[in-house]
C-alpha cells in the first residue's frame, strides 16, 4: 500500500492512523493530523482499491452497498500490512489509533470487529456499518471509540446510525457519539471535538 509516515523518533510514540475517504489518498488528511500534537506518529495510508479513478479502501456494488467480502479480505490486509510497517519504519503497533473519514472510517470499523482490540482507538467520521451482520466480538479492552455523525447526511440514515451505535456498545467499545449540524463533510466542529476526545483518552 502507499503510505506517509512521519515518525517522532520516539519508539513507545502513539501513531495516528490516516484513513481517507472516497477519491482522496494518503495526504488529504495529514494537514488535520497536526490538530492532534507533535507528539504522535503520522502514517496515513492510500486505499488499494481504484473506482473509475477513485481510490478506496475496498470495493462497493453501489451507492451505500458494500463488497463485504472485498472488505473483510481488504481489512486483513491492512491489518497483515500495518504490523509490517510497524517493524519497518520502528513503532508500536498495539498503540495505533485509526482516523477515518467515510470510506475511510468503514474499513477501520471493520477492523473493530475483525481485530478487536487490534487497534488502540479509533476516530470515525460519518461511517456506516461495515457488514449487515455484525458479530457479537466483545473489546477485551474496552477501546476508545470517537463517532460522529452529519444530521443531514443524505448518505447515511440517522436509523441506520443508532443501529450501529447499539451493536458497537454491546461489544463493550467506549463509545463517545456526537451528531453535527452538518452534511456528509467534514467540519472544524468534527475536529475540535475529537482532539478533545484524543486528549481526554490518550
Amino acid at each position: 500500500m502507499h503510505y506517509i509516515f512521519k515518525g517522532t523518533g520516539n519508539a513507545s510514540a502513539k501513531t495516528l492512523l490516516l484513513l481517507h475517504g472516497t477519491g482522496g489518498n494518503e495526504h488529504d488528511l495529514v494537514p488535520l493530523a497536526k490538530n492532534f500534537g507533535d507528539d504522535i506518529n503520522i502514517l496515513s495510508l492510500r486505499g488499494n482499491v481504484n473506482e473509475n479513478g477513485m481510490p478506496r479502501f475496498f470495493k462497493r456494488l453501489g451507492m451505500g452497498i458494500f463488497d463485504e467480502k472485498d472488505l473483510e479480505f481488504r481489512t486483513h490486509e491492512m491489518v497483515h500490512f500495518l504490523k509490517e510497517i510497524a517493524e519497518k519504519e520502528g513503532f508500536d503497533s498495539t498503540k495505533i489509533i485509526a482516523l477515518g473519514y467515510s470510506n475511510g472510517a468503514n474499513i477501520a470499523g471493520a477492523t473493530l470487529m475483525l481485530h478487536p482490540d487490534f487497534l488502540a482507538g479509533a476516530i470515525l467520521y460519518r461511517p456506516m456499518q461495515p457488514f449487515r451482520k455484525m458479530e457479537n466480538v466483545k473489546s477485551k479492552s474496552h477501546t476508545p471509540l470517537f463517532f460522529s455523525s452529519g444530521k443531514n447526511d443524505p448518505t447515511v440514515k440517522v436509523e441506520s446510525t443508532n443501529e450501529y451505535l447499539e451493536i458497537l456498545n454491546n461489544n463493550n467499545l467506549d463509545v463517545t457519539f456526537h451528531e453535527i449540524n452538518t452534511g456528509h463533510n467534514l467540519t472544524q466542529e468534527d475536529v475540535e471535538l475529537s482532539v478533545n476526545w484524543f486528549k481526554n483518552n490518550f
